[in-house]
């Protein structure tokens, strides 16, 4: 199970082995939808304003905390002083002792990253409350930096076949720290789910670009933010097919390409 397509066990996780689909519900998927995401998907990327997925996501805890893995933080954070509020008041929401992950969202543009932020980020970790430290950021050479050396856990990066510099930029970085990577933006912002003018060959769907990306070794979790319950259903249907060919891999490539500009 730990070494197959769909599932690996995460080192920087606690060594815990997860589906590598990672849920974001904030795209219109309902409760109902919500609720059978959770029976097959651990890493959930939780907002406290997705209110819909609040409710199932604390039932889901209640039963089985250790299965899942929350990830969180403010959605502005320029002060130390919000990251224990955040947490505290979604420890309260989940009827939950800690969170997961708790993460910084695309730094320089929505979270400042200063030694004083990231040494409250520590102390908290220490305390129990979160068990791993996490960024978003789209400066890829800077996440090459901190992959190498920075007290965090994870990575979350824009990684996808239109945006693949992350294969440069980020993945050689990895080796020796070995923090988590999880990738978003699959689709490019669904540009990837059209064919660019001239382009006459095949078109990828939100499944191949799930696939792309979890065909590379150095992608623990890509999220999804399926609309509805159809569309989970199709990701994960998709998933089994494997990673991709050779064959799939240069197509796929080569349409990002075109889809880039």
């Amino acid at each position: 199970m730990a070494n197959d397509f769909t599932h690996r066990a995460v080192r920087a996780l606690g060594g815990k082995t997860i589906h590598r689909l990672g849920l974001s519900p904030s795209f219109g998927l309902d409760e109902a939808g919500c609720a059978e995401a959770l029976e097959q998907l651990q890493y959930v990327f939780w907002n406290p304003r997705a209110s819909k997925f609040t409710g199932p996501l604390r039932e889901a805890c209640r039963r089985d905390r250790e299965r899942y893995v929350i990830a969180g933080g403010p959605t502005l954070t320029y002060f130390p002083g919000q990251l224990q509020r955040y947490v505290d008041r979604a420890r309260k929401l989940l009827g939950t002792d800690h969170l997961d992950v708790l993460q910084l969202y695309w730094l320089g543009k929505m979270s400042r990253f200063s030694p004083s932020m990231l040494e409250e980020m520590v102390r908290i970790r220490e305390t129990g409350a979160v068990r791993a430290l996490a960024v978003s950021i789209h400066d890829r050479p800077r996440a090459g930096r901190l992959a190498e050396d920075s007290a965090l856990d994870l990575l979350m990066i824009r990684y996808n076949a239109a945006h693949p510099g992350a294969e440069q930029d980020i993945f050689p970085h990895l080796a020796k720290r070995q923090p988590a990577v999880v990738a978003y933006t699959a689709t490019s912002w669904r540009k990837l789910l059209k064919a660019p003018s001239g382009w006459t060959g095949p078109v990828m769907t939100a499944g191949d670009c799930y696939r792309f990306c979890l065909s590379s070794p150095h992608v623990d979790v890509v999220l999804t933010g399926p609309k509805d319950v159809g569309e989970l259903r199709q990701n994960l249907a998709a998933l089994e097919r494997g990673p991709l060919g050779e064959e799939e891999q240069g197509w796929m490539r080569e349409f990002g390409k075109k889809v880039h500009g």
